[in-house]
């Protein structure tokens, strides 16, 4: 059925066709990773002062970078560090785990202790028009400020003798005045001209300055400083539009006390006013749109979410001397508490999403450029082959991003491109091809029948790694169900889907489909979970029902030796399924067993690193992915899906299987015993169908043998070998036959062995290998999935 058509921009993603379609798609997917948003500091703060930033230079003790950053949105530091009113402060996160980080003091300590001054502002080149400034403020400088970086000629007309307005209403001792005069010394470096007794509507009209200027800013807070008209409010308050800060009329601007009718205005957001009001000044000047791309200016509301489960509360640190302020160490440790906010929810839980060091957002990014290549190197084509598929990121999403659909849609699209490597997931889809081969493959009824009322379907996983298991299974349904129960042996088609072939993988259902309805519709028992999803999401008129499900509500025999403490793992794709999980515990449970749960368990269950192919795209990352979850408990797992049983086995960790516990296999060997291995694996599925079909059907099956003129000698740690280089004994054998027939082999000069090569399909294998008595001893061997060109074996 293929993928819900929520991707349409990676599914017709070739170069030329719906580029504007796509990048919007593309913005929608990336809209959902909230990582990038503010802080909910940054966001209240009307200037976006970054607090984060400051704070993580300030805990290591580098103030030179806290105070850099914060002159970047300050610009008079020295003040706002003083009498900054902090709206920051009412919404910092840290206050539910203590209380708010005090910034206002940090800021001020940033500037302690990286003494000097700013770097002279960069100044664009000089302009011919003029912008007038009523009232030398805050919010007036401000706008006199950033206007004359940007180049454009400046005059400030105050009323007083000198800049600064109600800042110099602050007492001394908060706001020393030494500090004002060398804030506002950057003004003189800007070459703005400043006008001072100059009051509006005593010393000159507004229409004077209209006259003589090309724009004009109000930011005093007088109102005989408005222009003339109806602009003004009966409390004496000048309206202007809200994004722009423009009047009633073209030109004027304004900010401050003059718009909020405030006696005592905040600092901070003075600021703010003017420098929103500068922008549409300085776009008004060039004659272009005030209002466009205006979002998120002054303060705005933040989509970041910070999980502050499990952080410690810690209180403010306070300065041993107030007057001071914070020591360098006392600022510091202030700056320490600092919870860098962020979300990351999804990295924090998927290794496979830490792995390439980054977030969902900028994998989208990555993943979009990589389709969109013509010609040239796929940088993300492992970002894209290593994700398991499995959901998780989503559950644990704020936002509810799934990145396995998006990495599924991807590899859709390689492979309609036909840009999708096939070393990345051919093994995996060989083995499903192998396991739906006559070899391996098996419809029948329960012997006796003629009809099943019952379908067993056990998988290809179960069938390799236990076929002992799985025949005890089959053997206790026939015997405690009635109405018979068939058997199929087959792969559901899982590789293929996970791989984004498509058309390989449309075939394993519809086959499925012809045989179930030649079988009379019977309803289908899975022992993986894998095969009920993907059942479940392509077949739904299919009636299915995991095998768990099942024997948790028959009366099971006693079984010895089981009860002890068991860590449940739930395979990831039982992720939705309530009442599998729930199953599963009521068997255990019932046999007595000690169930422990993993701190990510049922919906929000880890991968084992099999899923999505990711074992054979990066063995690396799936080794990581398997020792991450077998170190999150000390005690015996205990898995209901084959191969997280064998994934955790493969890497030291005692793991029973659920079946183990039911027919009395419970004993710690069993638990460590080490699984078969991937040639093991292809036996186990061919001697199961030849057993069954022999003992329950009394039919005879040849088994294939292999290539018997080549006996190998294989010796454990060579085996380990293959098992990671993804080798069969049958590919050293054709290797090794067709050295020995051609003649085409190195020797070693100094062990005397033999090195060969050989290409099957789009594997070259190399083998070294030395004549034993009974055949071949095989040293070592590892493959590449490419082909060397014949004019390079000559």
């Amino acid at each position: 059925m293929g993928l819900p058509r929520i991707f349409p921009f990676f599914e017709q993603c070739s170069i030329g066709i719906r580029k504007s379609m796509e990048k919007k798609e593309l913005l929608e997917l990336e809209y959902q990773c909230i990582q990038e948003c503010a802080p909910w500091c940054v966001s209240e703060c009307p200037v976006h002062v970054d607090v984060r930033g400051m704070c993580a230079a300030m805990r290591t003790g580098d103030f030179a970078s806290g105070t850099k950053i914060f002159r970047r949105f300050v610009p008079f530091p020295g003040i706002i560090s003083r009498i900054c009113d902090q709206p920051c402060r009412g919404i910092c996160k840290r206050r539910e785990a203590g209380s708010a980080i005090a910034i206002r003091s940090l800021e001020r300590a940033a500037l302690t202790w990286a003494p000097g001054p700013g770097q002279k502002p960069a100044v664009l080149p000089r302009k011919d028009k003029r912008a007038a400034v009523i009232g030398a403020g805050l919010s007036g400088l401000t706008a006199a400020f950033d206007l004359a970086k940007k180049g454009w000629q400046l005059v400030v007309f105050e009323a007083a003798n000198k800049l600064g307005g109600s800042v110099w209403n602050y007492p001394e001792h908060e706001l020393p005045r030494e500090i004002i005069d060398r804030d506002f010394e950057v003004l003189h470096q800007l070459d703005v001209e400043f006008r001072f007794l100059k009051t509006a509507g005593l010393d000159f009209s507004i229409d004077d300055v209209l006259n003589d200027f090309d724009a004009v800013y109000l930011g005093s807070g007088n109102p005989s400083s408005a222009p003339p008209g109806p602009a003004l409010t009966p409390e004496g308050v000048l309206t202007v539009d809200p994004v722009t800060f423009e009047t009633e009329q073209a030109g004027v601007f304004a900010g401050g006390g003059l718009i909020r009718g405030e006696q005592n205005p905040s600092p901070i957001r003075s600021i703010s006013d003017g420098r929103r009001a500068a922008i549409s000044i300085d776009r008004f000047l060039q004659r272009v749109s005030l209002s466009a791309s205006r979002d998120n200016e002054g303060r705005y509301d933040t989509r970041l979410y910070t999980n502050i489960e499990g952080i410690e509360p810690r209180a403010e640190v306070v300065p041993a001397d107030p007057s001071l302020g914070y020591s360098a160490e006392e600022a510091a440790e202030e700056a320490g508490r600092c919870l860098q906010c962020e979300c990351m929810e999804c990295v924090k839980v998927c290794e496979y999403l830490a792995a390439f060091k980054g977030y969902p957002k900028s994998y989208l990014r990555q993943v979009y450029n990589n389709l969109s290549i013509v010609a040239g190197q796929r940088h993300a084509n492992k970002l894209i082959n290593s994700c398991s598929i499995c959901g998780l990121c989503q559950e644990v999403c704020p936002e509810n991003l799934h990145m396995g659909m998006v990495i599924k849609a991807a590899r859709q699209t390689m492979v309609k491109q036909g840009k999708m490597p096939p070393s990345a997931h051919e093994f995996a889809l060989l083995d499903m091809d192998y396991s739906n081969s006559e070899r391996c493959a098996l419809t029948r009824h329960q012997p006796g029948t003629e009809i099943s009322t019952f379908l067993f379907f056990p998988g290809c996983q179960l069938t390799a790694s236990s076929p002992k298991n799985t025949a005890r299974t089959y053997s206790l349904l026939m015997e405690r169900l009635t109405g018979g129960v068939g058997l199929m042996l087959r792969c559901c088609g899982a590789p293929a889907d996970w791989a984004g072939r498509q058309e390989a993988f449309a075939g394993v259902p519809a086959d499925f489909e012809a045989q179930w309805q030649a079988m009379g519709r019977p309803e289908v028992i899975t022992a993986c979970s894998t095969c009920h999803s993907v059942f479940k999401a392509n077949l739904p008129h299919v009636p299915i029902q995991s095998l768990w499900e099942v024997l948790a509500g028959l009366d099971l025999p006693p079984t010895s030796g089981t009860a002890v403490p068991v860590v449940v793992h739930d395979p990831c794709t039982s992720r939705h399924e309530a009442g599998i999980q729930s199953s599963v515990r009521t068997i255990l449970a019932n046999m007595g067993c000690e169930i422990h749960e993993l701190p990510l368990s049922r919906e929000r269950t880890e991968c084992c690193g099999y899923g999505g192919l990711m074992s054979f795209a990066n063995k690396e990352l799936a080794d990581k992915v398997v020792e991450r979850r077998i170190s999150e408990s000390p005690d015996l797992y205990l898995a209901y899906c084959a191969i997280c049983r064998y994934q955790f086995r493969s890497m030291g960790k005692p793991t029973w299987h659920l079946l183990d516990v039911i027919f009395g296999d419970g004993d710690l060997e069993t638990a460590a015993q080490k699984g078969p291995d991937y040639s093991q694996r292809r036996r186990n599925r061919e001697h199961l169908k030849a057993s069954l079909l022999k003992e329950l059907w009394h039919e005879e099956m040849t088994l294939q043998q292999g290539d018997e003129s080549v006996k190998l000698s294989v010796p454990d740690d060579v085996r380990d070998v293959m098992q990671d280089r993804l080798i069969l004994i049958e590919d050293l054998q054709k290797v090794i036959g067709w050295a020995e027939e051609t003649g085409f082999k190195l020797v070693s000069s100094r062990s005397g062995r033999f090195l060969a090569h050989h290409t099957v399909a789009n594997v070259t294998y190399w083998v070294e290998y030395y004549p034993s008595d009974e055949g071949f001893t095989v040293h070592n061997a590892y493959s590449h999935r490419m082909k060397i060109r014949e004019e390079l074996k000559q």
